[in-house]
């Protein structure tokens, strides 16, 4: 938890700094430099256009983890709401919003992150809200199995006793005692939702050029791949850190947070 924490605070850090780390003009094109091999001058090389990769990759990382963030926000605010509402009321209300989620989990994340962008048009908002709505089920189960957990304890019972409105009761005692799992699935979500949105603009449906989305850089060198190597490694290896940071934090708030786990 402890390195994968520090690797993915380096990377916010560095998406934070970037036009400091980075000061090469973002979209400067220098046709004499184009396809320039990794050296002093440019570390990572430069594309086919002249423009230094390392910057390009740089503030790649504040688009990427932007498209992390805000894709766990819609799953994370509509998935958690959904999974509160239907394990407290229960009944047929439960039943209609469960057989919804069944009908999410039936298609492939990236299936169904692809038909929902084409139906609102490629674009980086677009994969955001793409890539959010996919994780929305994931969210609705963790949550509504835990409420259905939680909402036997008698603090509930006595809750309800004394008068307390349903409202309060979600917000105020049921919410902060399934936080564990959110938080949890909120990192582990991230990952997915970076890995989704490099994807999308792989296939040309997410960020669009001249956007330096890691996604978008891979597909640009991917034409390149036998004449410039470092057009798709350093954008892959930036995906493959971050992912894998992500990832072994997620596991590690895990391990502490689920008493289960705990020796």
């Amino acid at each position: 938890m402890v390195v994968g924490g520090s690797v993915f605070l380096a990377l916010v850090l560095v998406a934070v700094a970037a036009p400091i780390i980075a000061h090469t003009d973002l979209y400067l094109m220098r046709p004499q430099d184009a396809l320039s091999p990794p050296s002093q001058q440019h570390w990572f090389g430069t594309d086919e256009f002249g423009r230094d990769l390392l910057t390009r990759v740089v503030h790649g990382a504040r688009l990427s983890l932007s498209v992390g963030l805000v894709a766990v926000a819609i799953a994370c605010g509509i998935g958690v709401g959904t999974g509160l509402v239907s394990g407290y009321y229960g009944g047929l209300l439960d039943l209609g919003l469960m057989r919804l989620v069944d009908l999410m989990l039936a298609f492939p994340g990236i299936l169904l992150a692809l038909a929902i962008v084409a139906i609102l048009g490629p674009g980086l908002t677009n994969a955001m809200i793409a890539v959010g709505i996919t994780g929305i089920p994931s969210y609705a189960r963790v949550i509504r199995g835990a409420v259905l957990q939680a909402k036997a304890f008698l603090y509930v019972e006595a809750a309800r006793a004394v008068g307390v409105p349903a409202p309060v009761i979600l917000i105020r005692h049921l919410l902060p005692n399934v936080a564990a799992p959110i938080i949890v699935l909120s990192t582990l979500n991230m990952a997915a939702a970076i890995l989704t949105a490099a994807s999308l603009s792989f296939l040309g449906l997410g960020a669009q050029p001249p956007q330096p989305e890691w996604g978008a850089l891979l597909n640009a060198g991917r034409n390149w791949l036998q004449r410039a190597w470092w057009l798709t490694t350093f954008p892959g290896l930036a995906i493959m850190v971050t992912v894998l940071a992500i990832n072994t934090l997620g596991d590690g708030l895990r391990d502490v947070l689920d008493p289960r786990l705990r020796r």
